[in-house]
């Protein structure tokens, strides 16, 4: 059974639509990443699948479930900004998830936050920027979900942080589940990704294998994006 899957799916605001008849597929197993300019449509989709928007048409369905508490469940989902309470304290953080998910990896956020040297009273508030996302990401990714949907999670850090997201994401998620990473930085990313979808005002331009794109066109992902959105 699909992790994620849309037929014809439509978001509109106004009279724009930012979804326009998505249909795709993503396996359990996968790293996807979702690739696509400015305004395309990926925070749209991925607050979709999170049961944040509901859609004008179509049809969405997250482990068999349509959208609605079931679904969510199924889902772990990293917000574009920082979102956590900052007047917590790390370990305030953990009892937080905790009582919030019925998935939540207490030992393993633990085990992250301690490589990091973050102490458990340190306040949110007094972490810097970079630490504060990876933070958020391992409470993300400590949760036994279905479904990782990650919107821009390696954005405005550095590239020391890229590699340790990275690697908690690799190192962190449910083997029957699936990943879905948004981000502008393909070059950053393309190492850690199975498959990739490209969307482009709405709609879906390509979705392949990243081994498929590397045998069949003789690039990378980077390059293929590079060539497919030029201006």
């Amino acid at each position: 059974m699909p992790v994620l899957e849309c037929k014809e799916l439509c978001k509109v605001y106004g009279r724009i639509p930012a979804l326009d008849r998505v249909s795709l597929t993503v396996e359990p197993g996968r790293i996807v990443g979702l690739l696509g300019p400015n305004g395309s449509g990926k925070t749209t989709l991925i607050k979709v699948a999170n049961g944040l928007l509901t859609p004008e048409a179509g049809y969405i369905s997250v482990c068999g479930f349509a959208p609605g508490r079931e679904s969510r469940a199924q889902v772990s989902y990293l917000p574009e900004r920082t979102a956590i309470p900052t007047w917590m304290t790390a370990v305030q953080l953990l009892d937080f998830y905790g009582d919030f998910y019925a998935d939540f990896r207490r030992d393993a956020a633990i085990e992250m936050l301690e490589h990091l040297n973050i102490q458990p009273r340190q306040s949110i508030r007094q972490m810097s920027k970079g630490t504060r996302e990876k933070v958020q990401l391992i409470m993300v990714m400590s949760r036994a979900a279905r479904l990782y949907l990650l919107d821009e999670p390696i954005g405005g850090v550095d590239p020391a942080t890229r590699d340790y997201i990275l690697s908690t994401i690799i190192g962190n998620y449910n083997p029957d589940a699936a990943v879905i990473l948004s981000t502008h930085l393909i070059a950053d990313v393309e190492k850690v990704l199975d498959d990739v979808i490209f969307i482009n005002q709405g709609q879906v331009v390509l979705q392949s294998s990243v081994d498929e794109i590397r045998e069949e066109k003789g690039m990378s992902v980077d390059a293929l994006f590079r060539e497919v959105f030029k201006c």
